[in-house]
């Protein structure tokens, strides 16, 4: 593998993390202005176009404060209820032959568990919520390309597909068993247009990754 194509592998890891990582921070807690004015960002909006992601003018129009009040509104009504909420926790949509599922700490969230703890990987000490939450799920594939990149860039060609395999299995044995159906709910019953296109940001993200990985990786084997 030439020093061009390195380049270019550490680059698409490096953007793969912070897709990821912005992710994380959707579905984590409601949107604070940070987040806001990074999702605000022209040259984000522009990469949001490219992707299909149209934010109307409920999103771009309504002043900051009032926009952070009906984002706050709309995460609580969508992932916390009470009642008729969407659970942001993969054990209750998981569909699978022998793993029980529609219930917290379901044998998914047993699995997303063993799995990251046997990445070397450690929650923060100040988190209480459980292992399958979708923001955790993608805190780990974010941590794992970032851990990617690295490896591209000291030239560890065995550890940077290490990673990708590891990427690659977390992707085909939980998001994407998942996070898509997860996703249609949210479009179905989102009101604004944050939560709805960023849905389905996630559900083509996932998607999309997953066939870029498998790629990846075959050309390793």
């Amino acid at each position: 593998m030439g020093n061009t194509e390195k380049a270019q592998r550490t680059a698409v890891a490096r953007q793969r993390s912070n897709i990821y990582g912005l992710l994380a921070s959707v579905y984590r807690q409601e949107v604070n202005a940070d987040l806001l004015h990074q999702v605000k960002d022209p040259q984000f909006l522009g990469v949001l176009s490219d992707l299909g992601i149209q934010l109307t003018s409920d999103f771009l129009q309504k002043p900051e404060e009032e926009l952070l009040d009906d984002l706050a509104v709309e995460f609580a009504g969508l992932f916390l209820g009470p009642g008729g909420h969407i659970s942001p926790h993969e054990s209750v949509h998981h569909q699978r032959d022998g793993v029980e599922s529609g219930m917290l700490w379901g044998e998914a969230t047993a699995e997303v568990k063993k799995f990251i703890e046997s990445a070397g990987l450690d929650y923060d000490p100040e988190y209480t919520g459980l292992p399958d939450h979708i923001s955790v799920e993608l805190e780990f594939m974010e941590a794992l390309a970032r851990h990617e990149e690295q490896a591209w860039s000291e030239d560890d060609d065995e550890e940077a597909f290490r990673c990708l395999d590891m990427e690659r299995r977390f992707l085909d044995e939980h998001l994407s068993r998942w996070v898509p159906a997860f996703c249609d709910k949210v479009m179905a019953a989102a009101e604004l247009s944050f939560y709805r296109e960023l849905a389905g940001l996630t559900k083509r993200f996932i998607e999309f990754d997953r066939e870029e990985i498998e790629g990846y990786v075959g050309d390793f084997n």
